[in-house]
């Protein structure tokens, strides 16, 4: 079960918080030591939050509850990213972090493991027709 919350805000939009397991092969049961990855979404409701989390391949993902919203800094974080939708370790987790320095949030395009979505281009094939 993954711990999530989110957080409306006064423009109507909600951030939706969520604690997933780590993709990364290299840790226990598939994931990565000491816990997984925080995702943070904003879009215009939480179903819509979790369609686009679902869109990018990551089916089982549910929000039951409001056990772990988004900081204030989180929030700030997702709002000035241009897709709205980025990632880290999961606080606590010992990957990437070291005492009083945090890891740095990346766009969900860079999360190791994510399945290639059948609606990206993809790159044409160079040959050689010479």
């Amino acid at each position: 079960m993954t711990a999530g919350g989110f957080c409306k805000l006064p423009s109507g939009t909600v951030v939706v918080a969520l604690n997933l397991p780590s993709p990364a092969a290299d840790g226990p049961a598939g994931g990565a030591p000491g816990g997984g990855v925080r995702v943070l979404i904003h879009a215009r409701n939480r179903a819509r939050a979790l369609t686009r989390l679902r869109n990018l391949g990551l089916r089982a993902v549910y929000l039951r509850g409001n056990a772990a919203p988004p900081t204030p800094d989180e929030i700030t974080a997702v709002l000035h990213h241009p897709d709205g939708l980025i990632w880290r370790t999961a606080p606590g987790g010992a990957v990437g972090q070291s005492a009083g320095r945090t890891e740095l949030w990346r766009s969900i395009r860079s999360l190791p493991g994510r399945p290639t979505s059948p609606t990206e281009p993809r790159r044409p094939r160079v040959t050689d027709r010479g």
